[in-house]
């Protein structure tokens, strides 16, 4: 893959987890989108959302691995399924690209312990989980997608994971409020990370007003840039995601984070074009954003 490929506009896909909730997939505990993995009776559901990214102007689809970390399915007492629900996030995501072979698959590496919270574990144990799930999606993608990290040391441990693999890397970093990751540190702390496989930075599962308050130090990072904007209305539960998850009863994170109305596809379109404007070329979508946000996206170009 061509390492300049995203220093021109280039359309990523939108929320996988929530779009497969408001088709009618049934929540099983706290695997979110993992349910439509190991549920065989929701693979075509899955494979027919990623065609609609697709159809509405995605030129990259990110493998549906948000919750298949071992840790997630542990809580759900599937860890024996690890390797098979990897495998098929894979699998179904390379046959969407069959039939649409200009599109990219990015593989999606989740934090490896709880969501919007860095990882406090020792560095191995966090190299050793991004390895193993790094291994089964290699054969299926085209790049490794950091999927909305909380902190500098994830961000480390994760380019010295997929090394072997000899493949690019978009990093995803998460901001859920303010101008700090979770961990504390600021934005600009990556940049001694950045090395020659390193295709952009977006930053992940955030609200429009909080990216645009974060967008100089992005700019000055001096590589490709954009998001992956959500339309939570907040995306720092208490205690934190995984308790708010467990005790909500519907097992949909919108009854804890909420939904904003306001981000229309239009509305949403209007952020997008002013980030555009102003530099970003990575435009995609996040919790809440459905096929119609990735078509009012892919107008910009």
């Amino acid at each position: 893959m061509d390492i300049n490929f995203f220093k021109t506009t280039r359309i990523l896909d939108g929320g996988m987890g929530q779009e497969l909730l408001a088709r009618g997939m049934k929540p099983k505990g706290t695997l979110w989108s993992a349910n439509a993995l190991l549920d065989h009776n929701y693979h075509k559901l899955l494979l027919d959302t990623h065609k609609d990214f697709v159809k509405a102007g995605a030129e990259i689809i990110v493998t549906a691995t948000f919750t298949t970390r071992r840790k997630r399915l542990r809580d759900n007492n599937v860890e024996d399924k690890f390797e098979y629900l990897n495998k098929k996030a894979g699998e179904i995501a390379m046959s969407v690209k069959k039939e649409f072979p200009n599109i990219f698959v990015a593989g999606g590496l989740p934090p490896q312990d709880l969501t919007y919270e860095p990882d406090y574990r020792d560095e191995k144990s966090i190299i050793d989980n991004l390895n193993e799930q790094a291994k089964l999606l290699n054969p299926y993608i085209d790049f490794f997608y950091f999927d909305v990290w909380s902190s500098i040391k994830e961000f480390k441990c994760g380019i010295k994971a997929i090394r072997e693999f000899n493949k690019p890397y978009l990093v995803g970093i998460h901001i859920s409020e303010g101008n700090h990751l979770p961990s504390g540190e600021k934005i600009s702390d990556i940049k001694n990370l950045i090395d020659e496989k390193l295709l952009g930075i977006i930053l992940s599962c955030i609200s429009p007003e909080n990216y645009e308050i974060n967008l100089e130090e992005l700019k000055n990072l001096n590589v490709p840039f954009g998001f992956k904007v959500n339309a939570f209305i907040k995306t720092n539960p208490k205690p934190n995601y995984t308790g708010a998850f467990k005790a909500s009863k519907t097992g949909n994170p919108n009854e804890f984070l909420g939904v904003r109305e306001d981000l229309t596809p239009e509305k949403m379109s209007e952020f997008a074009k002013k980030f555009k404007d102003d530099g970003a070329t990575i435009l995609g979508g996040c919790c809440e954003t459905r096929p119609s946000h990735i078509k009012a996206f892919a107008s910009l170009k």
